[in-house]
């Protein structure tokens, strides 16, 4: 966006908005009912601003629904809720609900999209299969600011496999200086390495930058050199597009209850390219073909696809969840959805460089570039205010995420956020900061 000034208009933008209407699919909390570490109510009664997608998504108005049919299910039904169900959903099947959307959501055929578990327990579940070092191709290239979880599997399965992690692991950092990676080093650490490194692991989008990482040209590089590619998708499904098939990713992990609005502790979802299906793998009777699962034979016979990956029935609780915010999903495309994101975060990042006054208190460490980011900002702040400013954004029925020491995440979800939530969190914010500032200087 450019051009954009303060007033501009919230209400003009939100009223040309075509995704406006989807807000109305979501319960957004009142800033009286909050009960956060700096607030337990006693807020007006008007809507909280909720900027907080990145950490967990709000909750589907159809949600609460879905579940009651399923608890109703269990009540009048019993076990044959799993094969005859009043709402054509038998739980056996119920991975049918909702893999065809997700599928379109990570650009991937059907039958290479499995929701189960949840993302790290998957991501030890396809490491086991995908991981097979040797003697002379072992290493395992990652991100040096990876999530902490990530880092713990990666470590785990090097050890399991009898390898020091100190020389299996290639960790890459940012430049001296800089916050975000270049795409250029991790090109050129894939050439260094190549003929060392069996696998890479990267995030699509970066937690704490919000750096949108250049998956088909890495992905593309890496398998050049016989690497297997895997990608940590938590940060990036239902908030940038993917086209994992055509990108010929090997394999990809992702949780729900971010961008994708399951619900905390939500059920997982995981990618295996379909040239990859006959990979081996950990089993489990889920993914035994269902023709003849309930032969209880012990002759393994795997669905073909990412299928044949599930281990353990899902909880049908869970994957519901999933269903409530899918449905939503389905009403518009994952590409509107991105078209509105880059909008929305362009118009909160052009009103605080706007603000000279406040602005010089923190830096936006965030990539500039629309094309490098996904629906999230994150202010680096100086001088030790963050957890000051934090607190009264708090207290003013602002939700946002903090990293200590120094650095607050702030995600407008394309879904549920308008532009008069991103135009009145910029006035909050300037106010909290000039609040720091004058006590500071008293």
């Amino acid at each position: 966006m450019s051009g954009v000034t303060p007033a501009q208009n919230a209400s003009e933008l939100d009223s040309s908005d075509n995704l406006r209407h989807l807000r109305d699919d979501f319960h957004i909390p009142k800033h009286q009912n909050l009960q956060g570490p700096h607030v337990a109510g006693g807020g007006s009664g008007s809507q909280a601003i909720y900027l907080c997608g990145n950490s967990l998504g709000l909750q589907p108005k159809g949600t609460r629904a879905l579940l009651l049919e399923e608890l109703d299910v269990w009540a009048d039904q019993g076990v044959y809720g799993h094969h005859h169900h009043p709402n054509s959903r038998p739980w056996i099947d119920i991975n049918d609900c909702v893999s065809e959307e997700s599928a379109k959501i990570v650009g991937a055929h059907r039958s290479e999209v499995a929701i189960m578990g949840t993302l790290t327990s998957n991501l030890h579940f396809l490491m086991a299969a995908f991981y097979r070092p040797t003697d002379t191709k072992y290493k395992v290239i990652v991100e040096d600011k990876a999530f902490p979880s990530d880092y713990y599997a990666i470590e785990s399965q090097v050890l399991w496999h009898g390898l020091d992690p100190s020389d299996a692991i290639i960790s890459i950092s940012p430049r001296p200086g800089q916050h975000i990676l270049d795409t250029r080093d991790i090109l050129q650490l894939i050439e260094d390495n190549g003929a060392s490194t069996a696998l890479i692991l990267l995030p699509g989008v970066q937690y704490y930058t919000g750096q949108l990482f250049e998956i088909e040209k890495i992905t593309k590089s890496a398998k050049s050199h016989g690497i297997v590619v895997g990608w940590d998708l938590a940060h990036a499904v239902g908030n940038v597009e993917l086209s994992l098939h055509d990108w010929e990713v090997d394999f990809a992990a992702w949780c729900s209850y971010k961008y994708l609005n399951s619900g905390p502790g939500g059920i997982a979802g995981i990618f295996v390219h379909e040239a990859r299906s006959d990979q081996g793998r950990l089993t489990g009777w889920w993914g035994h073909d269902k023709a003849s699962r309930f032969k209880m034979e012990n002759n393994f016979i795997a669905i073909p696809g990412a299928g044949g990956f599930q281990h353990s029935n899902p909880s049908v609780m869970a994957t519901v969840c999933l269903l409530g915010s899918l449905r939503i999903f389905a009403k518009t495309t994952i590409r509107a959805i991105r078209e509105k994101s880059v909008r929305l975060t362009g118009y909160m990042e052009e009103l605080l460089l706007a603000d000279q006054e406040t602005g010089k208190f923190y830096d936006i460490i965030t990539p500039r570039n629309p094309s490098e980011r996904g629906a999230q900002l994150s202010l680096l702040f100086k001088d030790g205010i963050m957890d000051v400013v934090f607190k009264k954004l708090e207290l003013a029925g602002i939700i946002a995420d903090k990293r200590d020491p120094d650095v607050i995440r702030v995600a407008p979800a394309p879904l549920y956020n308008s532009y008069e939530d991103v135009f009145i969190f910029s006035q909050k914010l300037k106010e909290a900061i000039l609040e720091v500032s004058v006590a500071t200087r008293s």
